[in-house]
């Protein structure tokens, strides 16, 4: 298993993910030439890819589907509410293809969950072969069904987009920080933490990822989820936290 991730944050999110000889995309949201650039940095070329994951149709997760799509015809697999929004931003109805719950590449099974988000049908990915890769980002709140889906990964990609006092300290207007705040917003560090403490089977590498750079620092993030883990009595020595980041490719 192999996984990269490319962007993450408000700006634009990617993820590289290998496992067992599949390459997969999960989420465009990167202009194409950053993309083939950060991939040529892996080894990979986007010929090889073997499918694109969208998680849900938000510009930050898929604006650099397009050209992508252009330029290489992929398979692309989300939910039907979801490509119906895709569609109507004008990619080849060709490359779209609908995942309800789950889908079988050669040996590996990607099963998509539904996220609590202001989108059409957004959903975090788990990717199965001979280890687990969980992708949990843009959520309000980890339903039951959430933290079920996250059990058992290997490697996790979780959302822990900001720290509620900077965000009611900032810059954004009221009502944004009601959206963010709300349970179809996004994942506070703490709720981050407490996801992880709940797990019974706790992965060896943790990817903090879709940080606000308004709303969060890489450090808080950092400190707030270790800090609960280590007051709940979790040992860390086990579990590799690393901060997916805007602007830098962050890897197992």
């Amino acid at each position: 298993m192999r996984v990269s991730i490319l962007a993450s944050g408000s700006k634009g999110n990617a993820a590289f993910i290998e496992m067992d000889g599949r390459r997969l995309l999960v989420d465009v949201g990167i202009g194409v030439r950053r993309l083939k650039k950060g991939l040529a940095s892996l080894a990979v070329v986007p010929e090889s890819l073997d499918a694109v994951l969208i998680t849900h149709e938000h510009s930050d997760h898929i604006r650099g589907l397009a050209a992508l799509l252009r330029a290489c015809p992929l398979p692309v697999y989300s939910r039907p509410a979801t490509l119906r929004a895709l569609a109507r931003a004008g990619l080849p109805p060709d490359c779209l293809h609908v995942v309800h719950d789950e889908l079988t590449l050669g040996g590996v099974r990607v099963t998509a969950f539904s996220l609590s988000h202001d989108a059409a049908d957004p959903v975090g990915y788990t990717i199965r072969g001979s280890r687990r890769c969980t992708v949990a980002t843009d959520l309000g709140f980890v339903t039951g069904a959430v933290q079920s889906a996250i059990e058992g990964a290997d490697a996790l990609v979780l959302e822990a987009n900001h720290d509620p006092a900077l965000l009611r300290q900032g810059s954004y207007p009221w009502p944004l920080q009601q959206r963010i705040l709300g349970n179809r917003g996004h994942l506070a560090n703490s709720e981050a933490a407490w996801a992880l403490a709940r797990m019974k089977k706790r992965p060896a590498k943790v990817f903090l990822a879709h940080l606000s750079a308004e709303n969060n620092r890489p450090e808080l993030a950092g400190d707030t989820v270790r800090g609960i883990l280590h007051d709940q009595g979790i040992p860390l020595a086990d579990m590799d936290i690393a901060l997916a980041r805007q602007d830098e490719i962050v890897s197992l």
